[in-house]
């Protein structure tokens, strides 16, 4: 008999409560593919965070075996950082099926794909993204994709750096008078613009150093740095181009404010 069968056996039987055969059931279930990947398909379950597909330095059939995985399992798969063989590979295997509605955001190099039946629960979270400059937005529109898969609102503007600081302020007032919860803010160079954003506002501003920059703090060392020392309070960091992170932690928290 499987873990789950027994769990539910035992729920049957009387001989546990239904809180803690979910507590079981959310434990940890793996899926594996073939013997080179296990999924972590209860993720989202356990924690609100779906298991995004880092497809970086994956072999590409590999990739399709997993991505089926998911949709087999969740109706819908999210893949991230994915090169132009592996982008052809994935259209030529799930793009003729009509059962299947396919997303491409080639800017942050995200794909969605999912069962024409599935939509993402809306759960009353409001996130705002800003961006420094252009160089920034790709990691803004993976954080974005995120976001919205874990149910919330996106309210975005960007190139607004502070060699415009004027710039700022219209969208800042327009994503504060529209309620959200968390803001992101993605910043290369010297990253200054996340510290300048949370001694604004009254809400927690989670900084993404972005890997521009040249000389010293080449490759998004100086924005992180700033970053990390800034005094304006409420300011978190994420690691240098993590788009993931920063709109899996700013959705956890819009999301929990919103319930």
């Amino acid at each position: 008999m499987s873990e789950i069968k027994e769990i539910l056996q035992k729920l049957l039987e009387k001989k546990i409560s239904s809180d803690e055969a979910e507590k079981l059931l959310k434990a940890n279930l793996i899926e594996e593919v073939g013997d080179v990947a296990k999924l972590d398909v209860f993720r989202k379950t356990r924690t609100g965070i779906p298991e995004v597909i880092f497809a970086q330095n994956k072999d590409p059939q590999i990739l399709v075996g997993i991505i089926s995985g998911f949709l087999d399992s969740k109706k819908f798969a999210i893949i991230s950082r994915y090169n132009e063989e592996q982008r052809t590979i994935i259209l030529e295997n799930f793009s003729k099926n009509k059962n299947y509605v396919i997303e491409i955001n080639d800017l942050g190099k995200v794909i969605v794909i999912n069962e024409r039946s599935f939509k993402f629960t809306k759960k009353g979270g409001i996130v705002g993204i800003i961006t420094a400059g252009s160089s920034d937005i790709p990691v803004a529109a993976e954080a974005e994709v995120i976001v919205k898969a874990m149910g919330c609102e996106v309210i975005s503007s960007y190139d607004v750096g502070i060699a415009g600081i004027h710039r700022i302020f219209t969208p800042l007032s327009t994503m504060i008078k529209n309620g959200v919860h968390v803001i992101i803010v993605c910043a290369g160079m010297e990253g200054t613009l996340p510290g300048v954003v949370a001694a604004l506002v009254d809400v927690p501003v989670i900084g993404v150093p972005i890997s521009s920059g040249y000389g010293l703090g080449e490759k998004g060392k100086g924005a992180l740095i700033t970053m990390l020392q800034s005094c304006s309070p409420g300011l978190l960091v994420v690691n240098i181009d993590n788009g993931f992170g920063a709109g899996a932690s700013a959705a956890m928290v819009a999301n929990k404010i919103a319930k």
